[in-house]
């Protein structure tokens, strides 16, 4: 037995019933159940704790200003080197990570 592979390969129990529109759009939505979620306006991210999250930790990180060698790539925003500087454009100064 051959078979024609250029077919359609829809069986004719997977073809929808002529139905009215009418019909469909009430099985929808006698199946469709809305999921509704309880948040107020007032909620933030305050009053959610995370699990084993130690919130007591402050962090101190000491920032330094761009050095005289170094410069801000306009692509990337990192800060780098002048050794690492590619080219400067219209907007500023590329490293050589952007370039490519």
């Amino acid at each position: 037995m051959s078979t024609d592979f250029d077919a359609p390969r829809i069986r004719e129990e997977d073809q929808p019933a002529n139905e009215s529109l009418e019909a469909i759009n009430a099985q929808r939505s006698a199946t469709t159940q809305t999921a509704l979620i309880d948040v107020e306006d007032t909620d933030t991210a305050e009053g959610f704790d995370l699990p084993g999250a130690v919130l007591e930790e402050e962090l101190l990180v000491q920032v330094v200003p761009v050095q005289e060698d170094e410069f801000t790539c306009k692509v990337c925003f990192l800060v780098h080197h002048r050794s690492q500087l590619a080219g400067e454009g219209p907007t500023g100064q590329y490293c050589t990570e952007c370039v490519d």
